[in-house]
Protein backbone atom coordinates (compact mmCIF):
# COMPACT_ATOMS: atom_id res chain seq x y z
CA UNK A 1 0.00 0.00 0.00
CA UNK A 2 1.10 3.31 -0.64
CA UNK A 3 -0.18 7.32 -0.72
CA UNK A 4 1.06 10.25 -3.23
CA UNK A 5 0.64 13.34 -0.76
CA UNK A 6 1.76 17.08 -0.86
CA UNK A 7 3.74 18.90 1.21
CA UNK A 8 6.03 21.77 0.93
CA UNK A 9 4.87 22.44 -2.59
CA UNK A 10 6.23 19.11 -3.29
CA UNK A 11 4.46 15.60 -3.75
CA UNK A 12 6.05 12.26 -2.48
CA UNK A 13 5.09 8.64 -2.88
CA UNK A 14 5.07 7.37 0.77
CA UNK A 15 5.00 3.33 2.16
CA UNK A 16 4.42 2.75 5.87
CA UNK A 17 8.31 2.86 7.57
CA UNK A 18 10.05 5.01 4.29
CA UNK A 19 12.08 7.86 5.85
CA UNK A 20 11.61 11.05 4.10
CA UNK A 21 13.52 14.82 4.05
CA UNK A 22 10.88 17.22 3.30
CA UNK A 23 10.53 21.35 3.52
CA UNK A 24 10.92 22.73 6.85
CA UNK A 25 7.91 21.77 9.39
CA UNK A 26 7.00 23.70 12.20
CA UNK A 27 6.33 20.34 14.75
CA UNK A 28 9.13 19.22 17.00
CA UNK A 29 11.31 16.42 17.36
CA UNK A 30 9.20 13.49 18.59
CA UNK A 31 5.76 15.20 17.63
CA UNK A 32 3.56 13.26 15.21
CA UNK A 33 2.00 15.09 12.18
CA UNK A 34 -0.57 14.21 9.62
CA UNK A 35 -1.00 14.81 6.20
CA UNK A 36 -3.98 15.66 4.33
CA UNK A 37 -3.47 16.71 1.15
CA UNK A 38 -3.28 13.09 -0.19
CA UNK A 39 -3.65 12.72 -3.82
CA UNK A 40 -3.75 9.16 -4.29
CA UNK A 41 -3.74 5.85 -2.27
CA UNK A 42 -3.32 2.41 -3.83
CA UNK A 43 -4.08 -0.65 -2.08
CA UNK A 44 -5.20 -4.14 -2.86
CA UNK A 45 -8.63 -2.83 -4.66
CA UNK A 46 -6.84 -0.78 -6.91
CA UNK A 47 -5.58 2.74 -7.47
CA UNK A 48 -7.84 5.59 -6.14
CA UNK A 49 -7.44 8.84 -7.13
CA UNK A 50 -8.76 12.28 -6.26
CA UNK A 51 -9.95 14.94 -7.82
CA UNK A 52 -8.15 16.74 -7.09
CA UNK A 53 -7.33 15.66 -3.05
CA UNK A 54 -9.14 12.93 -1.60
CA UNK A 55 -11.41 13.08 1.12
CA UNK A 56 -11.25 11.63 4.42
CA UNK A 57 -7.76 10.07 3.41
CA UNK A 58 -5.01 11.01 5.86
CA UNK A 59 -0.85 9.87 6.79
CA UNK A 60 0.52 10.61 10.03
CA UNK A 61 4.14 10.37 10.54
CA UNK A 62 6.53 11.24 13.07
CA UNK A 63 9.07 13.56 13.69
CA UNK A 64 12.61 12.55 13.65
CA UNK A 65 14.63 16.29 13.53
CA UNK A 66 15.16 18.90 11.86
CA UNK A 67 18.28 20.10 10.14
CA UNK A 68 19.73 22.10 6.65
CA UNK A 69 21.18 20.47 3.94
CA UNK A 70 24.66 20.95 2.42
CA UNK A 71 26.00 24.34 1.56
CA UNK A 72 25.22 25.53 -2.11
CA UNK A 73 27.31 28.53 -3.47
CA UNK A 74 25.53 31.01 -5.70
CA UNK A 75 28.79 33.09 -7.29
CA UNK A 76 27.46 36.53 -9.99
CA UNK A 77 30.24 38.19 -11.11
CA UNK A 78 29.67 40.67 -14.45
CA UNK A 79 33.66 40.60 -16.90
CA UNK A 80 35.78 43.69 -16.93
CA UNK A 81 32.85 45.14 -14.39
CA UNK A 82 34.62 44.30 -11.09
CA UNK A 83 31.45 43.05 -10.10
CA UNK A 84 32.30 40.04 -8.17
CA UNK A 85 29.24 38.55 -5.48
CA UNK A 86 29.44 35.39 -3.32
CA UNK A 87 26.64 33.78 -0.92
CA UNK A 88 25.93 30.66 0.08
CA UNK A 89 22.33 28.62 1.10
CA UNK A 90 21.62 25.90 3.01
CA UNK A 91 17.72 24.47 3.03
CA UNK A 92 16.45 23.68 6.13
CA UNK A 93 14.66 20.12 6.18
CA UNK A 94 12.54 18.24 8.43
CA UNK A 95 13.16 14.43 8.55
CA UNK A 96 9.92 12.08 9.18
CA UNK A 97 9.25 8.51 9.59
CA UNK A 98 5.85 7.55 7.70
CA UNK A 99 3.32 6.04 10.28
CA UNK A 100 0.04 4.83 8.99
CA UNK A 101 -1.94 5.47 5.79
CA UNK A 102 -5.45 5.57 5.99
CA UNK A 103 -7.63 5.78 2.96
Amino acid sequence: MYAIIETGGKQYKVQEGDVLFIEKLEATDGETVTFNRVLAVSSDNGLTTGTPLLSGATVTATVEKHGQGQKVIVYKYKPKKNYHVKQGHRQPYTKVTIGKIQA
